[in-house]
């Protein structure tokens, strides 16, 4: 009995959830303008569109039979670039504590380093776990919550919520930076044992 083929990087290109994923990069440099310009509650709210899509094309992909193998690069590639961008940002226009913001990049910094580095080296892609999808929820929460905060009146109220979503959110993040490590190893190996066999 034959094996069937392996789905290439390139292969399912054009679907619904790979245009999205393009869409909300195109978009960002949007998000940047409204924030220096000042306007940081449409900012805000905009930011919160851009990671609220991430788990719109995620689930077309999983209802409507879209996942690719592209989409499992270009949909993490998309959700980092537009929080890294965030978190800046914000950072930049005195909308985030910057303690707060660095803690944030460094475990994105790592966990990048991981999964580029494995990948290089032979890795064996895999789905990011759940409860790494709920870290990235409350953090991206926690983000657009604290930059709509620090606006103050009434968004002030936002702080509260931002910092509520913050204490789990970080907690989470790190202790899923900690998993990923034996993730990262063992499908390390199962990667480099399927490139050997003929």
């Amino acid at each position: 009995m034959t094996e069937e083929p392996k789905a290439g990087l390139f292969d399912r290109v054009w679907t619904v959830p790979n245009a999205l994923s393009v869409i909300r990069l195109l978009l960002l440099p949007v998000f940047v303008s409204w924030m220096g310009d000042g306007r940081i509650v449409a900012g805000a709210w905009f930011f919160g569109a851009l990671c609220f899509t991430d788990f719109i094309d995620g689930w077309i992909a999983r209802r409507f039979d879209q996942g690719s193998e592209l989409g499992k690069v270009l949909d993490p590639v998309a959700d980092r670039t537009i929080f890294f961008v965030g978190v800046v940002t914000s950072m930049w226009c005195d909308a985030f504590p910057l303690w707060l913001g660095i803690l944030i990049l460094v475990r994105e910094g790592l966990i990048a380093l991981m999964m580029v580095g494995g990948t290089v080296l032979g890795m064996e892609r895999f789905p990011v776990t759940k409860a790494g999808k709920w870290a990235a929820f409350l953090v991206m929460c926690t983000v657009g919550w604290l930059t709509l905060g620090s606006v103050g009146g009434s968004w002030g109220v936002f702080s509260w919520i931002g910092w509520a979503a913050a204490v789990p959110g970080m907690t989470v993040s790190y202790w899923t930076l900690l998993r990923y490590v034996p993730l990262v190893r063992a499908h390390l190996s199962s990667g480099r044992a399927a490139k050997r066999l003929p």
